[in-house]
């Protein structure tokens, strides 16, 4: 049995008369980087939010870390970090208090050293008693990502970790989410952008219109995409085109 680290199955959420989740089904196996893939609107957060704790599902269900979401929710909690799409630090504080601060509020015995630890592995050493509020938007989303790390948590979701940011900026936090998974983190990412879940991700997961439309490692996904005129020289197809027309594929159903 593969060592899962996720397991859902059947999820559905409606709010109101709008169903969102219809069904959602996939794994994420321990120590790999899971990207669920899909436009706006398509259910990602909420499952998202469900996954975390912070909503609960009509029916379906799902595991963290071997735990059932809606059963054991503190067992969830107590392994897994969130970031969301919006930086969530305090701009009054400094990067090192900002760290300080959720080391203590985790019970850590030395929340100083772990902050001088966070704030060297993210690149902010020099900005670290500098106030959040004269941070760039990459500056930002580094420190709560190293805030969602107090405590080393085993799974860690990033909801649309890009959001908004340069490209420059975008590829440092690939760069960190990388290093998170060679370290043994599991990495759930959603994301809007091909070119990201194309990067970073060992498995990529299509979400359309409340369900996962495609599921696989990058080449599986290629394999769906029809194959192209013989050219002189063959093309890979990129992600866009495998999620455009898979997209499309399903839309008249």
């Amino acid at each position: 049995m593969k060592n899962n680290s996720i397991q859902v199955i059947g999820l559905q959420k409606s709010y109101k008369q709008l169903q969102v989740l219809k069904g959602v089904d996939f794994e994420v196996e321990k120590g790999s980087i899971f990207a669920l893939l899909g436009s706006n609107g398509a259910g990602k957060t909420t499952v998202v939010k469900i996954l975390t704790t912070l909503l609960k599902q009509d029916s379906g269900t799902a595991t963290v870390n071997g735990f059932d979401v809606a059963s054991k929710p503190e067992n969830v909690r107590q392994s897994i970090s969130l970031t969301g799409q919006f930086a969530a630090v305090d701009e009054i504080l400094t990067g090192r208090e900002n760290l300080i601060l959720i080391a203590k509020l985790r019970y850590l015995k030395n929340p100083r050293q772990v902050a001088d630890d966070l704030l060297k592995s993210f690149g902010l050493t020099d900005a670290a008693d500098r106030r959040v509020s004269t941070y760039s938007g990459g500056m930002r989303r580094r420190l709560d990502i190293a805030l969602s790390l107090v405590g080393k948590p085993q799974i860690i979701f990033l909801d649309e970790p890009t959001t908004g940011l340069d490209p420059e900026a975008r590829i440092e936090v690939w760069k960190i989410v990388k290093e998170l998974a060679n370290g043994g983190t599991t990495v759930l990412l959603t994301t809007q952008y091909l070119e990201e879940a194309e990067q970073l991700a060992d498995r990529i997961a299509i979400l359309h219109e409340g369900r996962i439309i495609a599921n696989g490692t990058l080449s599986e996904l290629k394999k769906l995409f029809p194959s192209a005129e013989v050219e002189y020289v063959e093309k890979q197809p990129t992600l866009e085109q495998i999620f455009l027309a898979i997209v499309g594929k399903k839309e008249g159903n």
